[in-house]
């Protein structure tokens, strides 16, 4: 008989873009798969990849305690429903509610996954100071001896579990991987440089700060060329607004793609792949992806960027914040191209030793299966 596997994430596209391929990899392993998240304009594509899919009232923003036991007590009723042999809960926002619904519905193994800390662990406020010490006490309360804390980063692993039970039962396996055939390395294309951020258009993600980058680099070279890519989100506090991205790009400042689903071609036909967020990252795909292409890395010095945008070995790490020493890495790759390819040529064999698909969904399996023998 089969083991059954119930997933829940807080938003459908993230599912799809950072957590299809090991729900595809459990399902070659034996597994009956399903998938838990709120109902929106990609759900359905859970449902076409052959999982089935069971809408939940989950947010994708926030925490709040109404709102959390809600999505709990919809997750409990389901999981008694499907009787699931584990939970997998991908991301905090997931974590929350998805541990006190496997505690309520007697779920026999429980993985919280984080995929980065976020605003919840870079925002100075005092509700966000409050959540900061009140998570990991609860996390590590309702944690059964089956709950595996998995973390991206050794950050993570130390804000969300930094003593007891919880924090010897934490599993660091580092991002959710690339495919290393699709994101092949190729040559780079011809000049002028090209920089790519592909990335969600919201603030702390530093987009401003890359534009503003952006302007004081072509004030030195006009021929430098900026491609931001990424779809406006409205739903979303912190995103950027459309009409700011639709003035950036008709300033010239940088070329605003939109959404693209074609990210293996951008990033080689670019020269350097770029994220200068200003908060915490689980490891960011967009970086894992560029350092496959073989491209050299820019990005902020912050948990989770700094796990693959290595300084001086793949890439080039700045503050995060400061236009200036962005603009200044950006001037530095294009003045020495030969130091450009070594570090992407660095960045491609760190890709392959260490963040290969295959292998993360070989170790999360692993994980799977040391719960449940």
């Amino acid at each position: 008989m089969s083991r059954r596997l119930l997933i829940l994430v807080n938003d459908a596209g993230f599912f799809l873009s950072h957590r299809l391929p090991l729900a595809r990899a459990a399902v070659a392993a034996g597994w009956e798969v399903a998938v838990a998240t709120r109902p929106d304009e990609r759900s359905p594509e859970i449902a076409a990849a052959g999982l089935a899919f069971h809408p939940v009232p989950i947010r994708r923003f926030g925490l709040k305690p109404a709102g959390e036991l809600r999505t709990a007590l919809a997750v409990a009723a389901l999981c008694r429903r499907l009787r699931p042999d584990l939970l997998h809960c991908v991301t905090l926002k997931a974590a929350v509610p998805g541990l006190l619904a496997a505690r309520l519905a007697g779920v026999p193994a429980a993985v919280l996954a984080i995929t980065g800390s976020g605003r919840t662990y870079s925002d100075g406020g005092l509700v966000w100071r409050l959540l900061q010490r009140a998570i990991p006490r609860y996390l590590s309360l309702l944690a059964g001896p089956r709950t595996r804390l998995l973390v991206q980063n050794p950050e993570d692993g130390r804000a969300l579990a930094p003593r007891g039970a919880l924090a010897e039962r934490t599993v660091l396996i580092r991002g959710s991987g690339v495919d290393l055939a699709a994101f092949a390395a190729t040559p780079e294309p011809p000049e002028p440089m090209t920089v790519l951020l592909a990335s969600r258009l919201i603030a702390k993600k530093g987009i401003a700060v890359y534009v503003e980058a952006a302007r004081r680099a072509r004030s030195e070279r006009p021929d430098l060329r900026f491609l931001l890519a990424g779809a406006p989100d409205p739903g979303n506090p912190d995103a950027v607004p459309e009409a700011t991205l639709r003035g950036w790009h008709e300033a010239g400042t940088v070329e605003w793609l939109g959404r693209r689903d074609d990210m293996a071609r951008l990033m080689a036909d670019c020269h350097v792949v770029c994220l200068p967020s200003q908060y915490g990252e689980g490891v960011p795909k967009c970086l894992i992806e560029g350092a496959a292409a073989g491209r050299a890395l820019v990005a902020t010095d912050v948990a989770g960027c700094r796990e693959v945008c290595r300084d001086g070995e793949t890439g080039l790490l700045v503050p995060p914040g400061d236009a200036g020493a962005l603009a200044a890495a950006f001037l530095k790759l294009a003045a020495e191209p030969d130091l450009r390819r070594r570090l992407g040529a660095r960045a491609r064999a760190v890709a392959e030793a260490e963040f290969d698909v295959a292998s993360v969904n070989r170790r999360t399996l692993e994980l799977y299966d040391s719960l449940l023998d």
